[in-house]
Formats: structure tokens, sequence, C-alpha cells
């Protein structure tokens, strides 16, 4: 469509307009009080003067009632207010004490009393639960909870299964697995792929835009409280379709305080291992997590009105990752020592653990069971500062860095050890928000901030892999292939992909303005965000072998290397989000909410121009400075808030949402690796002592992007109703729905095709017909060349979710607090994760199933229980925490090995039984079958899985269903008080307190004559960091 020039300027002024006078809600880190005041006969009272005062700080904020007797109170940081009301006539009214949380819209209603001058009506905070000024789905994760409940690992992000929709991480996650002492990337809620999430921290955008995963985890001890919406947002809140993680952090208030403690965890506390059996030495675990807070007024500057909060927190672990795998059998180590392909790939075998023998129906199995050291070291420090420069203008500053450095023992799922890699990191994030009052009824937020990541990852396993009979055209040591054996479920080597290293910073400048006016409550903002990023990554490539035998002749299935011997690249990309949004109250009993965002998101573009991309049109390659652009992105959000009683006790709400997401720049991070600047190859069915050489003559195997690439959406739906029951407790049930559309999709659009009856397949691109660019002194690709499987980043992916949320909770009632949820829900889509490909590239709906991570249901229930003892320092200060979590399974994706499409590990199988699914006898070598039934690849009388060499299985994609997951973790706190100022905090953590064994996924992998496919050999990652047993943690702590 072509615009007029006096179109555009229009358009450009007014986005200029929105982000310099008006300004951005992406990220709302205050709260707003609201409210009617009435006198005793329900009339409305106008003018009535209400004042908002800071406990913490002492600041205080005035307005004034409107006719129709509503205040509204925006921007207020976080925190406990006592609130007043003030008429003449009426008795001074007194609200003790109010807790607002982040981005938390709060009622409270007051009826003042007929009385003489000076008489004061004094009441506590109503402790309703009830959300009855916005259509938002979510839920405030306080302090109390933060502090008290118990986290494997102390990472905030774990508390995201408090909330409902939200789930345990699938076993093949990729973002939401835990990085050993940093805790998880990312994680799944409400139906959303793990890469659509939106993590800030006091409204500044946290998210390493690689691969859209949270940059790092702020400290438990900095984070004053979060909160996670999951469903309809309104329209201040844009870039991602997921969910919004938005994180308030801890501020000084008048009074000093400070706090110091230590956690301690060892291996010798712990139960031991499923996999880990009787005899063998417990694998080691010193966990040593210590750190201090100070804060307070800030001596002889602005009295009163500045405020400091320090923090330092390290960790020092050590751990001993557990491994388990099937080996090769004593006869296949001494066939493995003749191999054909000579002694130097013979020494492979001694890269492979000796494994415990044993047999079963005459088949000999071998399983080794080994620990990896893995160490984790961090230091992470931050400073914030609270300032009210005027009574209309207060600043709020914060800045956090951490170093850390890690062993990771078995990345990519490898099984054996010493095959991981090491990664050193410093990470920054600095915000600043100002807030100017021009009227009581007119608010600006203003935000400035950035986030920055340094990280280089080098693998532990550093000899060339030509040492071994692998020549790989590599001209760096870099170690191994990525090299899996199927029947054995074996995999070691690698990693692929390492050494890599990635420098990403992205700076945020956002304003957010506020206007009351009568009945409306009118937010209206923009946003502009500046991404910087530098990667660079090289591989020894990944070599499949079908079965044990093949690997000891050298006979891969397949071998690829996507990217050798490449450059780095640095990567821009700029985006602009603009929004309007209206709170319309149109009577007491019923708001309108209703909005319109409007998203730019810049075309990426490389410093050196070093986008190659493979073009279908030309068949050949060419340099592109913009690999796509799609900018068409409105999305309107609409929604209400219905009070059914008027008396703020049963409410309905619903909302609809159109959310977009940013696409990730791991979309084109491929392009910098295509000839000439590098030489991405695989093939099929070869000798590992040829396998670059004949995968280089196979043709090349570039990455390419849709230059119509859009932008992928997610239409977000909800229909729930509350019920306050009074004394503080809240019921919420309601319908949860979405469904995504042009969702990233990576399809290889080169994929091997075959006439009826053929045995060789041909691919839609076979050679190159136009010669590519030349670039600096690499010569262009000549026409001619051959071509392998072509990554294409499509965006034809599409998702749907349905579910039923039901939340009950509780606020601090005789000492006791929880929250109690379940969910109900089915998710389906073509590919759980942005990278990951289909069975039939060329029919992307027949993948079209189960998502990975799907459950059918999910309970929590977590408490906090403040033990009524009384009497003396020995009976006071007890308190209890709990956490439990029951899920059923993830789908499992049955498998073969088969390269029928030119690749392997997409192709499923055909069902000709019904097999059986759930534990059995384990085995006398502790794996465990899980699914029983023989694989073949000719039909055969018992067979279950047919494997074919030829065509596609007719096996729905994640059609059976996984072991489920059930976990109790317990704190018990002794609080003592030492002085009036000075406390001593004894902890005890239990988690997994029943020691229930959570299992991972099955080998699934259906190949013909294995015998570890369908077996469990490792337990399911616990939430934390450390395996699936009974481990306890012991902890001290001083406050001052």
């Amino acid at each position: 469509m072509k615009y007029s020039v006096k179109f555009l300027k229009g358009l450009f002024a007014l986005v200029v307009l929105v982000l310099v006078s008006v300004g951005s809600g992406l990220a709302q880190s205050t709260a707003t009080l609201a409210g009617t005041v009435t006198d005793p006969s329900g009339a409305v009272v106008p003018n009535a003067r209400i004042t908002v005062h800071s406990l913490a700080t002492g600041i205080e904020r005035v307005i004034v009632t409107d006719n129709a007797g509503v205040y509204v109170v925006p921007s207020l940081e976080p925190g406990d207010y006592q609130v007043q009301a003030a008429a003449s006539g009426f008795s001074l009214f007194t609200v003790k004490k109010v807790t607002l949380g982040v981005d938390q819209q709060v009622t409270v209603n007051m009826a003042l009393a007929v009385s003489s001058a000076g008489e004061t009506v004094q009441v506590e905070a109503a402790s309703s639960q009830i959300e009855s000024q916005t259509m938002t789905m979510g839920q405030v994760i306080d302090r109390n909870t933060v502090q008290n409940i118990p986290l494997n690992g102390r990472h905030f992000l774990d508390l995201t299964n408090l909330t409902p929709g939200a789930v345990v991480a699938p076993a093949n996650g990729f973002l939401t697995g835990t990085s050993r002492g940093l805790g998880a990337n990312s994680f799944n809620t409400a139906g959303a792929r793990e890469d659509a999430n939106n993590f800030q921290i006091n409204g500044i955008n946290l998210n390493d835009m690689t691969q859209n995963q949270i940059t790092f985890q702020p400290s438990i001890n900095t984070t004053s409280e979060f909160k996670l919406i999951n469903s309809t947002f309104s329209a201040e809140y844009g870039r991602s379709s997921g969910s919004v993680v938005n994180v308030a952090t801890r501020s000084g208030a008048s009074t000093y305080h400070g706090e110091a403690f230590n956690y301690l965890r060892n291996n010798y506390f712990d139960a031991r291992n499923y996999f880990n059996r009787r005899g063998s030495r417990q694998n080691q675990f010193i966990r040593n997590n210590f750190g201090g807070a100070f804060s307070g007024p800030v001596p002889f500057i602005m009295k009163d009105r500045l405020f400091f909060f320090v923090s330092y927190e390290g960790l020092r672990q050590t751990q001993a990752l557990l491994l388990t795998s099937q080996v090769p059998n004593a006869a296949q180590r001494t066939a493995f020592a003749a191999s054909p392909i000579g002694a130097n790939y013979a020494k492979l075998i001694n890269l492979i653990p000796v494994g415990v023998q044993s047999t079963t129906n005459g088949v000999t199995t071998a399983v080794a069971t080994g620990s990896s050291p893995g160490p984790v070291k961090t230091d992470q420090y931050s400073g914030d500062l609270l300032a009210t420069l005027t009574k209309a203008n207060s600043l709020h500053l914060y800045y956090a860095w951490q170093q850390d450095a890690r062993t990771e023992p078995n990345l990519q799922g490898n099984t054996i050890a010493g095959f991981g890699d090491h990664r050193t990191a410093h990470r920054q994030i600095g915000t600043i928000n100002d807030v100017h009052i021009f009227s009581p009824n007119v608010v600006n937020e203003a935000r400035l901030g950035f986030n920055r990541i340094a990280i280089n990852f080098s693998p532990n396993f550093t000899a060339l892999s030509s040492d071994y009979g692998i020549p790989n055209g590599v001209t760096i040591p870099i170690g191994l292939p990525q090299i899996t054996v199927s029947d054995l479920g074996l995999n070691f080597g690698g990693p692929s992909g390492f050494p890599q290293g990635r420098f990403v910073t992205t700076g945020v400048l956002s304003n957010t303005l506020t206007i009351v006016k009568g009945k409306h409550t009118i937010k209206t903002g923009g946003e502009f965000r500046r991404f910087i990023g530098s990667n660079f990554s090289n591989t020894a490539g990944v070599i499949s072998f079908s079965t044990t035998q093949n690997f000891i002749n050298g006979l891969a299935n397949s071998f690829a290397a996507n990217g050798v011997n490449p450059v780095s690249s640095r990567i821009f990309i700029s985006a602009v989000g603009a929004f309007v949004q209206d709170t319309y109250r149109v009577r007491p009993d019923l708001i309108l909410e209703y909005g319109l965002r409007y998203e730019w998101n810049g075309t990426p573009a490389e410093g050196g121009h070093r986008f190659i991309t493979f073009d279908p049109t030309i068949v050949g390659f060419k340099q592109v400075n913009q690999p796509y652009k799609q900018n068409n992105n409105y999305e309107p959000r609409l929604g209400f808030t219905y009070d059914v009683m008027g008396k703020t006790k049963t409410i309905v709400r619903a909302g609809f949402g159109y959310m977009v997401d940013q696409p990730i720049i791991s979309n084109v991070t491929g392009l910098t690796t295509n000839p000439p600047l590098s030489q991405p190859v695989q093939t099929t069915s070869v000798s590992v002592a040829t396998a670059f050489a004949s995968a280089a003559a196979s043709g090349l195997n570039p990455s390419s992007v849709n230059p119509n690439f859009k932008n992928g959406y997610v239409l977000s739906y909800n229909l729930n109703v509350q019920q306050d029951l009074g004394h503080g407790a809240a019921l919420q049930v309601g319908y949860i729905g979405s469904g995504g559309r042009h969702l990233r999709l990576n399809r290889n659009i080169n994929q091997l095709t075959y006439a009826p009856g053929a045995t060789t397949g041909v691919r839609p691109y076979p050679k190159t017909l136009v010669a590519g660019p030349g670039f600096g002194t690499s010569p262009g690709v000549p026409a001619g060349t051959s071509l392998g499987n072509i990554t294409y980043n499509d965006y034809s992916g599409m998702s749907s979710y349905n579910a039923m949320w039901l939340t009950f909770r509780q606020t601090l009632r005789r000492g006791l607090e929880f929250n109690t949820t379940y969910t109900y829900s089915k998710s389906m889509d073509q590919n759980s994760q942005s990278g990951n490909g289909v069975q039939d590239n060329f029919n992307p709906a027949g993948s079209y199933g189960l998502s990975d991570f799907d459950v059918r249901h999910h309970f929590v229930l977590s408490a906090i229980w403040n033990l009524p003892f009384q009497g003396n320092r020995l009976k006071d200060g007890w308190l209890v925490a709990n956490v439990t979590q029951i899920q059923g399974g993830n789908p499992l994706n049955v498998v073969t090995s088969s390269t029928y499409t030119g690749a392997s590990g997409n192709i499923r199988p055909s069902l000709l039984g019904t097999p059986s699914v759930g534990f059995h006898t384990a085995l006398a070598n502790f794996s465990i079958p899980y699914i029983v039934g023989s694989a073949c690849s000719t039909p055969t009388a018992g067979c279950v899985f047919y494997a074919p060499t030829l065509g596609f299985g007719t096996m729905q994609r994640n059609s059976l269903t996984g072991p489920g997951f059930s976990d109790t973790d317990m704190s018990l706190q002794k609080t003592t008080r030492i002085t009036e100022n000075v406390a001593f905090v004894l902890r005890m953590d239990a988690f997994d307190v029943f020691n229930q064994s959570n299992f991972g996924n099955p080998n699934l992998t259906a190949t013909p004559g294995s015998t570890s496919f369908g077996n469990i050999t490792a337990t399911r990652g616990a939430i934390g960091d450390a395996g699936s047993s009974r481990q306890l943690q012991f902890a001290a702590k001083i406050n001052f």
C-alpha cells in the first residue's frame, strides 16, 4: 500500500508527539489507589480531601474527590500507606494501613460519619483480594511470599509457578531449563511459548533479545515484590504476547535497617537420587549463598527526602551432576577397538565409561552412571535511591551488576561426563524513574534505563576432532562433534555451536501520562528501545548414528555443521511503541477499559552489511540490508469489570487483547554464517572419515528468512468471576483462552521429495542458478553449487489454548495466609519452541498437536503460618511455610532416526499396535521401562512402532503422556528478638520433603533393535539447582 507524503508526515508527527509529550506503558512499575467517599446515607461526598501518606518514607500525596465522590491517585510507589479522608461536617476518616503492589489498582472506599470537629474514625484496611478496577488477569507476589516461601535456589522466577496458568517446565524445555546457580531463563504460562515473555525491573526491559530470555534474575534480597500478568493486557503493555513479569525493587525508608544472611547446603543432609545406587558415592553438592543489605535515609542531604538501599549477594557452589546412560557393552567395546575407520577413531571408546552389564531375554546391555563437576560462582551488587526532589517531583534510581562463572557438565542432552562448557558473564541493569505531578489529576512518569550482558562460552573438551579420526574442516581446536547413538540413547561430544560469545545492550526510553478527568482515567504514552548485539560461534558439527554397529563402523546416519569458521556479527534493531488507554467509570458498578496500541518493530541491520540470504525466487544467494519488514501492528484491547451487587463483593470481568511479538534476533543471526562468510553443510549416510568433505560436496546448508515475515500475534480473551468471601478470603474462577497466528516456524524449504515408487529423493532447489555475491576476500558462491537443506525462518505457526483457572486466596488472618490455584488446560501448536522444526516441511499443519508444555492438571498450594505461640523468647517467633505442586505429565513425541527428508530427528513412526505407557518394573541396570513396545523397520508380528526408511509416519505428534510431577517443599523459621531493634533468624528448608522421585522423559527415538527406547534413566530436574530427591538447607540471618 502506498501512502502520501502528507500522511507519512502526519504519522511521524503523531509518534513524536506521543513519545515526547506523553509516555509509555510497556511497564507500569507503580500502583494506583482509587475509591469513593460517601456519607452515612450512602450519598457521595464531593470535594473531600484525600491524603495518602507513605508509612516508609513519610511522603504524602493530596487529592480531592470529584462531583461523584470518586478519587484516583496514580503513580504511587509500591508499599504501605495510611489513607485519610476529610470533609467539612464529617469525622476524619483514617485507614491505618493499605498495601499497594506493583502495577496494582487497589480500591479503598470510605464512608464518613457525621461528627463534631476534631473527632477521628480509624479503621483497619479491608483485606479484600478482589480486582475490581481492571480486566487484566494477573497476580502480585508480595514481599512476605518472596522472603518466606521455601525456594529451591532462591530464584524469584520460580515463584511464577504459584500463579494460575503457569506450569512446571517440560523436560525438553530450552529457556525454561534451570541454569544452575542462576535460575531458569524463562517459563511457560497461559499457552505461551517460553520466548514470548516480557521481563522488567521497575518498568525497564530485562530481556536478552537474542532469544528473548531474562538477562539475569535480581537477588531475592533486593526484590520487594513482582507482578505476573498473563492474559488480556491493557494497551499500556506491548512487545510480547506471553506474559509480563514486572519486578519492583526494595527501597530505603526513614529509619536505618540492615540484614546479613548465610544459606548452607551439603549433600550429606540430602537423600540419595534414585539412580545414584547404594554403595556408590553420593554426588557432591555444597552451596553457600551469603550476603547482606543496608538501607535508610541519606544523612546530611535532603533531610527526610532521600533514601538509599544497597545490597550484595554471593554464591559459591560445588556440584557433581549425576549422568546415567546406556553405553556399549564389553563385546561392542572390543569390536570398537578394531573399527575399520582406524586407530584414532577407535580412541573414542576410551571417552565412554565402562558400564555395569546385565542380560535380559538374551540381550546384554551396559549402563554407566557417573557424575561430572559443575562449579558455580556469582557475585551481585545493587543500589537503590529514592528521592523526593519537590512536592511535585520524585526520582527513583536503581543499578545492579553481576558477574558469574559456571561449568555446565552436560549441555545439549549429553549423557556422559566431560562434554559441557565453561561460561563467564557480566550482567548489568540500570533504571531511572521520574514521577512529576503537574496537578492532583495529571501525573507523568518518565523512565530511562538499559540492560547489558557479556558472556563467553568455551567447550570443556578442546582436543581436535581430527585426533579422533573425524576431520571437520574447522581451523581452531574446538573439540568433538556432537555425537548421538540412537539405539543406546547415548549422546556425547560437542557441545555443538561452541565456542561462542554474546555481547548485548538494550537501551529504553519511555514516558507515561495519566490524566484523571471526571469518570475517565486516561493513560497515553510511548516507548523507544534500541538493541545492539554482537555474537560469534563455531561448531565441529553434529554426527548421528542410528545403531551401535554403525557407530563402530563409523557409518553416520547424518552429519551437519552449520557455520564452519564464521565471522562475528553486530546487529542493531530499534522499536517504538505507542498507546492510549481509557478506564471509563460508566457508573459506580461498571468500568469499561478500552485502548489501542501500535508497535513499530524495526528491521534488523548488521554493522558490516553481512546479511547474506538464500532467495528462492532467484535460487541463489544475495546480500540484503533489510531481511524483512512488517510494521502493521495495531493492537486493540477491550474489557469491563462489573460489580454485581455494588458492594465490591461479586465482580464479573471480561477482556480481549490483540498482542504482537517482537521477533527475536535469532531470526537473522544465521544469515551472517551463510556463504561466502561461512560454509554451512549437511549430508546423510556417510563415513565419519569423509563426513565433512562429503557434506561440502553434497551441498550447502544455508539459512534464510521469509522476506514477507510477519510478526506473530496472539488473541487473548477471558471471562471470570471473583467473590469476596470476607475476612480476607477470595475465590476466582474463569475461562481463559487464546489463539496464536503467524508464529515463528523453521522450515526446510529444500526437503527431499519422492516420486511415486522412488527410493531416491530430489530437492526443489538442487543447485544455485545464479552466482552469489563476494564479500571482502571471500569469493561469491558460483552458479551450479549444490544445495542441501535450507532453513527458512517462516511465520506459519499457530497455537490455541483453552483453560479453566481456579484461585482461592486468604490474606493474613490469625497468623495464616495461603494461596491455592488449580489449572485445567489444553494447549496445542505445531511447534513449541521457536527454532523447532516439523515432520513434513511442506505440510506444517500435519504436526499440529499438543504443545510440549501442555499439562492437563496443575495444582499449587502455598501457605505461610505464623505459629500462635507466645510467652517468651523460646515460644515466640515461629513460622512455617509450605509449597505443594502436583502436575500431570507433559506430552511425549516419539521419533525415528529416518533421514527421509534429508535430516533426522523429526520423522515420527506409525503405530501398528497399542504401546503400554506407564511405569513398569525397573530393570537390573536401574533404568525404568516407561514406553513398552518394539520398533521395526518392516511390519512384523508384535511390532508396535513402525519406523519406515521411506515416507512419513502416521503417529500424531505428542500423542503419548510422560511422567507427572509432585513436590512438597517446607520451611521452618525461628525469629528471636535480641533487643528491640535486633533480631536473629534461624531457618531450615526441606525441598521435596517426602522424597518423591520425579522422573524425566524416556528415550523417545524408536530405533529397531534398540534396548533403550522407552526407558527412563534420569530423574526430572527439580525447580531449582539440584536433582529430584529430598534436600535440606540451613540458614542464619540477622536483622537490625
